[in-house]
């Protein structure tokens, strides 16, 4: 667990506004998995070969799975900004949702009751279209105190446990306490610390896609 002040500001860059590109990959085998996010998501400081949403695909081809990943990151998003633009996420007709939202909610000390409302719609929209849903979540600062991040962690699992979702609890498992994994504003995670979270995440995003049907090739 990183100190509360380094995690908080961690957190913090979340919250800028940045410009971001989305890549809207085409799989003609039909696996098509959205990550809707925020600057993790986007790859804030990074190429976009080198953002979370390409080395995840590029992972998944290495082991056999036929996805396409795209990118539905915007930098500073909350888990309300991500709920009002799951129309759009799904109109580019993902087969899978990746949900990895809820850092500047925290940052923001929003009430996480909004936290679990906001990915309850996501999960609901998404269901709708007959899309798999897995959510991939996130610490509140510990300077929040114990209680609101006992119910910032309780609204992910919440909403996990009533639609049985695929769920990774922390996205910067790993990362927190070690440098070396970021760029040099101390803040994102580096081509290193994303190849990091795409390892420690990987397990987690195959089970989930061979429960859902697709599977690696031979």
């Amino acid at each position: 667990m990183a100190r509360p002040s380094k995690l908080l500001r961690f957190l913090a860059a979340l919250a800028f506004p940045f410009t971001v590109l989305h890549a809207f990959a085409s799989s003609p085998e039909g696996c098509r998995i959205a990550v809707l996010g925020d600057s993790l998501t986007a790859g804030l400081g990074l190429p976009a070969g080198e953002a979370f949403p390409a080395r995840l695909e590029a992972a998944l081809r290495a082991r056999g799975f036929p996805c396409a990943v795209i990118d539905a990151g915007v930098s500073g998003d909350t888990s309300a900004g991500g709920a009002a633009r799951i129309a759009w996420v799904l109109a580019d007709r993902p087969s899978h949702l990746l949900v990895e939202l809820g850092g500047n909610d925290a940052l923001r000390a929003l009430p996480p009751e909004q936290l679990e409302e906001n990915l309850e719609r996501i999960v609901l929209a998404a269901k709708n279209q007959n899309v798999a849903v897995m959510i991939a979540g996130m610490l509140a600062p510990t300077n929040l105190g114990p209680e609101y991040g006992a119910a910032f962690a309780a609204a992910y699992q919440k909403v996990v446990d009533r639609h049985q979702l695929a769920f990774y609890p922390f996205f910067l498992d790993g990362l927190v306490d070690r440098p070396d994994l970021f760029q040099k504003d101390g803040i994102h995670p580096n081509a290193a610390g994303v190849a990091e979270i795409v390892a420690r995440i990987l397990p987690t995003v195959e089970a989930w896609l061979r429960e859902s049907g697709v599977l690696p090739r031979p």
